[in-house]
C-alpha cells in the first residue's frame, strides 16, 4: 500500500546535502552508518569542495544533482536550510530530514526562522522530519539517516516514535550493544514543523514490519487527530506512551529541549486510556518492555506465579504483585500443588509462589526448576511465570536450554527470567537466553513492572476491541 511516508522508510535514492570527508563530523558519520547497515540504494553526495568522498562522487551544489531523488538529509547551518529545501524541491526531492538544532528551542530568532522554514515547506508541498532531530532509522531497507555513530542497527519488530533525538542515538547504541531484540523503524521527531507523531503512528499503523508501536513524547501536535488515528490501532497492535513534561518543572524542560506546549496531565491520561494507549513512566521501560514484546505474547491475564531460591523474595515479591502492580499471585490447582510438593521435600509445604530452593538442594537446579515451572505453566490459573535464578560459582552453573524449551512448549504462556546470582553468571546467562527468545531482567523488579504494563496494556486493547465505535 502506497504511503506518503515510503520516501522516508524505503528510500531508493539518497542525497546528503553537507557530506564531509572528516571522520567525526556528522555529514560524515551519516554516511558511515548508511554503509555500515548495508544500504543498497544509490547515495549522491553534495559538498561546495566537490571531489570524491569514500570513492563517491560529490556534487558541489544541490543544482548539479540528478532528478529522482527520494530522499535528502539535509547537515548544514539552521540558517541556511530553507535555501536548501529550495533547492532540493527544485530538483524534485519531496522527502527531507533536517538535522539542524538553532530553531524555536533556542530562542525568538530561532522561532522566526523556523517560522520560514515552515512556510518554505508548505510552499514547496516537500515532507519534512525535524529540524532539530539525529533522524530516522529504516531497518527493512537498511538504511538510516542518523548522524550519531551507530554502526550496524538490529533488525526486529518494534518502532519507535520519539520528540528526542535520543532514540535515534545514544538509546539505539545501548538497545544494539546492551540488549538482543532490534527494531524495524525509529523515527526522531525534533520540531515536527511537518511529519509529527500522527503521520509516523498512522504509517506504523499500516506497516507489516512493525508490531508494537513505542513513543516519547513532550506535546502533542494535533491531540485530536493523534486520539484518532490511535483508536484505529490499538485493537491491532500495543502502542505504549511515555509522556514528558508531566509537572511544571518537566514542561519548562520541554519548551527548552523542543519547543513543546504541555497539557494538563489529568486529561492526557484519561484521553490515552480511552484511545487504547498504555502510559508507562519510566524511560528505560521504553526499551525493557519493548524487549518482552518482541519475543513474547501479551499475557492473557494478570495471574503469576514465580519461583524463588529466598523466602523473603517471595514474600516482599507478593506483597509488591498486590499493592503496586496490580498482579494476581493466585491458588495452583491441586495437582500442580501435588507435583511440586512431589519434587520438594516433606518439610516445605509448596503454593504459590514457589520456593524452589529446597528442591534444587534435594534433586538438583535443572531439575526443580525445569519441574516446577512445567508444573505451573500447565496450570490453568497462571498466565505468566517468572523463574528467579541463582548461579554462581558455588552453587553451580546450570544448562539453561530447559527454560528456552518450555517457553517454546508454553508460546501463549510470557515467561520473563530474573536473577539472584554472579554477575558473570547472569550476563552469560542473559546471552544465551535472550539471543533464544526468552528476555532477561537484571533487577528482580523489573520483570513484574514489564509483566504489569502488559496486562494493562491487553486490557486497554481489548476494550478497543469490545467499542470500536467510540
Amino acid at each position: 500500500m502506497s504511503h506518503r511516508l515510503d520516501k522516508f522508510f524505503d528510500p531508493k535514492r539518497v542525497a546528503i546535502i553537507g557530506a564531509s570527508a572528516t571522520r567525526g563530523k556528522a555529514g560524515n558519520d551519516v554516511i558511515q552508518n548508511i554503509i555500515a547497515n548495508e544500504y543498497k540504494g544509490e547515495i549522491y553526495l553534495v559538498n561546495p569542495r566537490g571531489g570524491e568522498i569514500m570513492g563517491m562522487k560529490v556534487y558541489r551544489s544541490i543544482k548539479d544533482l540528478p532528478q529522482g531523488i527520494d530522499l535528502a538529509i539535509i547537515i548544514l547551518p539552521a540558517k541556511l536550510n530553507p535555501q536548501a529545501i529550495c533547492d532540493c524541491a527544485a530538483r524534485g526531492i519531496q522527502a527531507m530530514v533536517l538535522a539542524a538544532g538553532g530553531f524555536s528551542e533556542l530562542n525568538s530568532q530561532g522561532q522566526k526562522l523556523q517560522e520560514e522554514l515552515i512556510k518554505v515547506i508548505k510552499e514547496t508541498g516537500v515532507r519534512a522530519i525535524g529540524p532539530n532531530t539525529s533522524g530516522h532509522t529504516s531497518t527493512p531497507a537498511n538504511f538510516t539517516s542518523s548522524f550519531f555513530p551507530l554502526g550496524k542497527i538490529p533488525k526486529g519488530n518494534i518502532s519507535y516514535i520519539a520528540q528526542t533525538g535520543n532514540f535515534a542515538t545514544h538509546t539505539m547504541r545501548y538497545i544494539a550493544s546492551g540488549e538482543h531484540f532490534g527494531v524495524a523503524r525509529v523515527v526522531g521527531l525534533g520540531n515536527k514543523v511537518d511529519v509529527d507523531e500522527s503521520d509516523v503512528l498512522e504509517y506504523y499503523s499500516e506497516d507489516p514490519e512493525t508490531h508494537a508501536i513505542f513513543i516519547y513524547l513532550e506535546s502533542f501536535k494535533d491531540p485530536g487527530r493523534f486520539l484518532e488515528i490511535a483508536r484505529k490501532v490499538t485493537p491491532k497492535k500495543p502502542v505504549i506512551l511515555l509522556k514528558g513534561g508531566s509537572t511544571s518543572e518537566g514542561a519548562q524542560a520541554a519548551v527548552a529541549h523542543t519547543a513543546a506546549m504541555a497539557s494538563d496531565d489529568r486529561i492526557i491520561d484519561g484521553v490515552l486510556k480511552q484511545a487504547g494507549i498504555t502510559r508507562i513512566h519510566k524511560y528505560s521501560h521504553l526499551f525493557l518492555v519493548a524487549k518482552a514484546l518482541a519475543v513474547m505474547p501479551l499475557p492473557t491475564g494478570n495471574r503469576v506465579s514465580f519461583m524463588a531460591p529466598s523466602g523473603a523474595m517471595l514474600v516482599i515479591l507478593t506483597d509488591l504483585c498486590r499493592q503496586r502492580w496490580d498482579l494476581a499471585v493466585p491458588e495452583l490447582k491441586p495437582a500442580t500443588q501435588k507435583r511440586l510438593q512431589d519434587i520438594s521435600p516433606a518439610y516445605i509445604r509448596m503454593r504459590n509462589p514457589v520456593d524452589i530452593w529446597p528442591a534444587a538442594l534435594e534433586h538438583g537446579f535443572e531439575f526443580a526448576y525445569a519441574e516446577a515451572m512445567d508444573a505451573v505453566l500447565k496450570d490453568p490459573n497462571i498466565d505468566a511465570v517468572v523463574p528467579i535464578l541463582m548461579i554462581t560459582d558455588e552453587t553451580g552453573v546450570p544448562d539453561l536450554g530447559f527454560i528456552v524449551e518450555l517457553a517454546k512448549r508454553y508460546p501463549e504462556k510470557p515467561v520473563f527470567v530474573t536473577f539472584s546470582s554472579q554477575k558473570k553468571h547472569m550476563d552469560s546467562a542473559k546471552e544465551y537466553l535472550e539471543t533464544r527468545g526468552v528476555p532477561t531482567y537484571p533487577l528482580i523488579e523489573e520483570p513484574f513492572e514489564v509483566l504489569s504494563i502488559l496486562c494493562r496494556c491487553r486490557s486497554l486493547m481489548e476494550r478497543r476491541k469490545d467499542s470500536p465505535g467510540e
